[in-house]
């Protein structure tokens, strides 16, 4: 023995841990040495300008992105109507801003009609930990790769979505980057929040804990007005980003709240990332319930509709060697049947690795990790992009032809 004594707390036994008890004080110097720690560690991964860049593509991506032979690619640069990239080493590069004028080029028929309006997707799911919003932002990276002009709006007031394009929700995020003017009745179009991102052909609302307050402000609205519609709040407030953008990805808290209503209600298609767990499963089926009841008491009894010109449902964070997961796997197919899409997207070392280095696959460069792991990871992503790119262009297709006749 050292002669040292254990303290323990009044009224404490011997053999018992200490109390450590927590004041208010000590609570918000704890956010305070948490919120500087970000700053430190997202300046020493994001170094030397604390600014994240998109990766650069090489010729074979490129020829993968516009579904031609590299061949192709090789030919088309003796023409010089295309940005010719630069070489590093023996290699050509194009920075994805070019490569997409590449895409845009060779993929014009997968792109917007004239006349068609930007395709709206709410990602969603009644519990946290499922992937919904790495699939949201992997998914606005996969479609801005394919050439299209994304918008991401981030409802979470965590700010997930915003942390992965390298804003910082607590200090770099003030009311008017977020769309809480609009839900407080100060804005009626989400445009004034829209922001840049380092990633070409995708702009941002940014979230922060201050969307908390539309939880508040909404029914406020209602109450002081009974004519206001809340649940149609957001779906007004992007009528010009319809015109303005492709696809509106909208990524939303894990929770049936008064935005997540919003962000359902404003969406043509909605996405639910479902892990093959029972948990996850029974999560699932009290959301659609739930939301089933809240559709009837502020629509259908109005005399009014929603209708979805898709739903997708994406097994998500799926481990090949769970038994388990074999037969949970089992309940969804059976339970969403078409809906769920033939793709499922794998539990891997490279998605740990991308979400601690506050990014995406789409982020990490190939070879950053063991190559078939990599290609595992990036080809699920890839293949859930493609999956969902063809039903937005089957939607345009059908607005254009209900104009047409």
């Amino acid at each position: 023995m050292d002669g040292k004594k254990t303290v323990l707390a009044d009224g404490a036994r011997p053999g018992t841990a200490p109390i450590r008890r927590q004041s208010l004080a000590d609570i918000e110097l704890q956010a305070a040495r948490i919120a500087a720690m970000m700053t430190q560690i997202r300046a020493t991964m994001l170094s030397p300008n604390a600014a994240k860049t998109a990766p650069t593509v090489s010729a074979a991506q490129l020829a993968a992105l516009c579904g031609v032979d590299k061949s192709k690619i090789a030919y088309r640069l003796t023409r010089g109507d295309l940005p010719e990239g630069h070489m590093v080493g023996n290699r050509r590069e194009w920075r994805m801003d070019e490569a997409r004028d590449w895409v845009r080029a060779f993929r014009s028929q997968h792109l917007r009609p004239e006349h068609a309006a930007g395709t709206t997707l709410t990602v969603a799911n009644f519990k946290g930990g499922v992937a919904k919003t790495t699939s949201a932002v992997t998914l606005a990276q996969g479609l801005s790769m394919r050439g299209h002009r994304v918008l991401v709006v981030d409802l979470d007031p965590q700010g997930s979505a915003t942390t992965l394009f390298g804003v910082l929700p607590d200090a770099e995020v003030e009311p008017e980057h977020t769309a809480m003017l609009l839900f407080g009745g100060q804005q009626e179009d989400l445009s004034y929040a829209v922001r840049p991102t380092y990633w070409p052909g995708i702009d941002l609302v940014c979230a922060a804990p201050l969307l908390f307050g539309a939880e508040f402000a909404l029914p406020a609205r209602q109450t002081r007005d009974p004519g206001f519609e809340f649940w149609r709040c957001l779906d007004r407030g992007l009528d010009q980003a319809r015109a303005d953008y492709d696809v509106i990805v909208i990524d939303t808290p894990p929770s049936l709240s008064y935005v997540t209503i919003n962000a359902l209600m404003a969406a043509d298609g909605v996405i639910m990332p479902l892990p093959p767990s029972a948990l996850d499963f029974a999560s699932s089926a009290q959301f659609w319930d739930l939301f089933s009841d809240l559709c009837n008491q502020l629509i259908r009894s109005r005399g009014q509709d929603k209708t979805f010109e898709f739903i997708d449902v994406l097994l998500s964070r799926v481990e090949s060697s769970d038994a388990a997961s074999s037969v949970v796997r089992q309940w969804v197919l059976e339970g969403y049947t078409e809906k769920v899409l033939p793709i499922e997207i794998p539990k891997t070392a490279v998605t740990a690795t991308a979400s601690a280095e506050f990014g995406t696959v789409y982020d990490l460069p190939r070879g950053a990790m063991n190559a078939k792991t990599f290609a595992r990871a990036r080809d699920a992503y890839d293949r859930m992009c493609e999956l969902v790119e063809q039903q937005i262009v089957a939607v345009w297709a059908m607005q254009v032809e209900q104009l047409g006749g």
